[in-house]
């Protein structure tokens, strides 16, 4: 349905007693009665509008917070159809669990909007993870377990109109069957698909003798028995009070300790007091410890995940 609107003219007039007279307008989508501006600045009125004009010439867009108006003058009548809908939003992402406020415009046929109340807008969403669009346009967001897109929907005068969002993963152990349990969600959907009880953090569904909780930890593959986290101890060429140590895989967002002990049945694991600098190569890090003196010495990697 086409929305026609009236701009009004305030024209320059050079005699104070004249008088600008327009006649009926017509046309297959509009009828404008006959109306009467003076040009000493009284009210103009027709079947459609009323105008108080001054004497003196304006031009230029003039408009009105509320209600939303934009009035264009330059001339007595002139029209403008509705061509189109858009939407925008307050911000193009929004937090899981928190909310965004949409808005409409109708766009006109000379290139310019108008803003349609949010509550005349039928409001609907298409896709997503956006849990409902309240009536005055507020869009609410679902749990996610990664950054995910939401489409909101709007229809108003017959116009239907789009809108992407994207809801942001803000709590990384939330969702469904795997919040809470110490695993980042986007890991285990990644892995097992939503909602499996293989993705718990004690099991080991892969046979590899390291639990979900630690390959998770350790940046690995937990349906992959040959995706393990490995160390090992190797002589140092000419320093026998010296051993390399060397791991992997190393990830770029895990931090490291080698820690050690002189016995496996007491004392605990303390981090090296004199390693080398670490050195990679690729997912493998060595470090050596060059203190590796005694009977024994029982070494540990400690991984954790900021």
């Amino acid at each position: 349905m086409n929305t026609k609107r009236i701009a009004l003219l305030a024209a320059t007039l050079f005699a104070a007693s004249a008088t600008l007279h327009a006649g009926s307008r017509t046309s297959s989508s509009y009828n404008v009665a006959t109306d009467i501006t003076d040009a000493g600045g009284k009210r103009a009125t027709s079947a459609s509008y009323t105008n108080d004009g001054s004497l003196g010439g304006l031009a230029g867009i003039s408009t009105v917070a509320a209600p939303a108006e934009t009035a264009k003058a330059g001339y007595i009548a002139q029209l403008y159809e509705t061509t189109g809908l858009a939407l925008t939003a307050a911000a193009p992402t929004v937090n899981e669990t928190a909310t965004d406020q949409l808005a409409a415009w109708l766009s006109l046929d000379d290139a310019t909007f108008l803003t349609a109340p949010a509550t005349s807008v039928t409001w609907s969403v298409q896709s997503g993870p956006l849990t409902s669009i309240s009536a005055n346009g507020l869009a609410t967001a679902g749990i996610v377990y990664q950054n995910t897109a939401a489409t909101a929907q709007g229809v108003h005068l017959g116009f239907t109109a789009t809108l992407g969002l994207t809801v942001l993963n803000t709590l990384p152990d939330n969702f469904g069957s795997y919040a809470g349990d110490g695993l980042g969600d986007d890991w285990q959907v990644q892995h097992f698909g939503l909602n499996n009880a293989n993705a718990a953090p004690a099991l080991d569904p892969d046979g590899d003798g390291q639990t979900n909780a630690f390959e998770f930890t350790a940046g690995l593959v937990p349906t992959n028995s040959s995706s393990r986290f490995t160390l090992s101890i190797q002589s140092v060429p000419g320093q026998p009070l010296q051993k390399r140590l060397v791991f992997s895989p190393r990830l770029s967002d895990r931090l490291y300790t080698v820690t050690a002990k002189s016995s496996l049945t007491a004392g605990s694991y303390t981090p090296l007091s004199n390693p080398s600098a670490p050195s990679d190569n690729g997912q493998e890090r060595t470090i050596t410890d060059l203190n590796a003196s005694g009977l024994a010495k029982f070494y540990r990697v400690e991984i954790a995940k900021p």
